[in-house]
């Protein structure tokens, strides 16, 4: 078991960050104050497989696949390979990269109903090139949006109306201040499986020209959910926009929309379909995306040839090993043992989400952030890098989802016993995790 007083490096790193890179990181998902605020190790030196070792030399097994980016597992052999051998024959030039080419028809292939591709190099920017792209092609302003999508200005416009519009939608608290005010109204939050609120959108705004959406993140659509929504694009002229960044790829290979055979008219993929370097997709049919010939959406990093060149060997190994399949396998055999650890030990745990994308939440009221900190940090000293999301990567093996689940019923046992005595907060060697968003200082 690790002392947590020995994680010098880490956090002495942090402190130094967080006074010259403003909110310390450059993803509001990694900040050591949404995990474990002053002992989480924050970096890494080395990782492969699921292992990664800190500045001061300790090794855990991670659980989050850097949120969800490198599905393959951490420095794949197979994907770093081909990157190797991109960059020595040079990642970039005044000419193309003919990969760009055979990932479109690769994309294409496994998604019939597309028939053109644009990049770029991150899911958030991707979302704001589809959006853009939606928008050309409807000619149409206004955006009815479910989940979560990004950091740019169409999405954050939504808290302009109502500073809690996005709250339901993954991350609550996001300021939107540098949005411009003018954009207010522009962007209207519907939320899943409840196609009502949809129609009624639809009915009081006659311009909707983009349904922006996630097709599905913790539950399956229900009643016809989707076929519904495709219905309701058709029927007042809307692009619909599938946001397949989180949940890309897990399912099946490709998009999850597969599964439910509703096509939308663009799809957006990122992080996961290159193992986590840096590549993004928006696919789309062909009418659509020529719209993007009619505005300026360029970049000269979208013209490099690592993205390109990781997302096909990484979708091919996909294919070739069958991944989803077994993303599904351990994540069954973790989501099962996680609820037969808090049954027999009487922890009050919700456990939400799909076997590849696992969500866990403690139930205690107010008292319950501080329960999920004392998990992360009695994992911490087991080895263990974890909080409440669990995403699944091909690298994890039954033999460390066993180990995960036998360091659950050692540190369940604590939580019990802390609850019971009400010395939860005695028990954390600093403050609670944040919940959301929250300006560093």
């Amino acid at each position: 078991m690790k002392n947590l007083k020995n994680l010098k490096k880490g956090q002495a790193l942090w402190r130094r960050a967080k006074k010259i890179i403003p909110g310390g990181s450059q993803l509001l998902s990694k900040r050591a104050e949404l995990f474990l605020p002053e002992q989480w190790p924050s970096y890494f030196k080395k990782a492969k497989g699921v292992m990664v070792w800190d500045l001061d030399g300790n090794r855990y097994i991670d659980t989050c696949a850097s949120i969800g980016a490198s599905i393959l597992g951490y420095a794949d052999e197979d994907v770093n390979r081909a990157v190797k051998k991109a960059i020595d024959q040079s990642n970039i030039s005044t000419l193309n990269p003919p990969e760009e080419v055979e990932l479109a028809e690769l994309l294409c292939r496994l998604h019939p109903w597309a028939k053109m591709v644009r990049y770029a190099r991150g899911g958030g920017e991707a979302m704001a090139v589809a959006v853009r792209i939606g928008r050309a092609y409807s000619g149409k302003d206004r955006i009815a949006f479910c989940g979560y999508h990004g950091w740019h200005d169409w999405y954050l416009a939504a808290n302009l109306a109502n500073d809690k519009n996005l709250d339901g939608h993954l991350l609550p608290g996001l300021a939107p201040k540098g949005a411009p005010r003018a954009l207010a109204g522009t962007v209207i939050p519907f939320n899943y499986n409840k196609i009502e609120e949809l129609e009624k959108i639809v009915a009081e705004n006659d311009d909707i020209g983009v349904i922006a959406m996630e097709p599905m993140r913790d539950h399956e659509p229900k009643n016809g959910f989707l076929e519904k929504v495709r219905k309701i694009a058709d029927r007042v002229g809307a692009v619909l926009i599938f946001d397949e960044v989180t949940i890309g790829w897990r399912l099946n290979v490709g998009g999850a929309h597969l599964k439910y055979r509703v096509n939308p008219d663009i799809a957006v993929f990122a992080k996961g379909m290159s193992n986590g370097f840096p590549m993004a997709a928006i696919i789309g049919k062909a009418k659509v995306m020529q719209a993007a010939q009619d505005s300026f959406i360029s970049s000269s990093s979208w013209s490099e040839r690592i993205g390109p060149t990781a997302a096909l060997a990484t979708i091919r190994k996909m294919l070739d090993k069958k991944v989803p399949s077994h993303l599904e396998k351990i994540g069954l055999i973790i989501k099962n043992g996680l609820r037969q650890q808090a049954e027999k030990l009487g922890v009050k745990l919700e456990i939400g989400g799909f076997p590849q994308l696992i969500g866990l939440a403690f139930d205690y009221g107010s008292n319950s952030q501080a329960v999920m900190t004392l998990f992360t940090q009695e994992m911490l000293k087991r080895g263990f890098l974890a909080n409440g999301s669990i995403d699944i990567s091909y690298a994890l093996k039954e033999e460390q989802a066993k180990k995960y689940l036998h360091a659950v019923q050692e540190v369940f046992a604590v939580i019990r016993q802390a609850v019971l005595k009400n010395k939860v907060k005695e028990l954390l060697q600093g403050p609670v995790a944040h919940t959301k968003f929250i300006r560093l200082t």
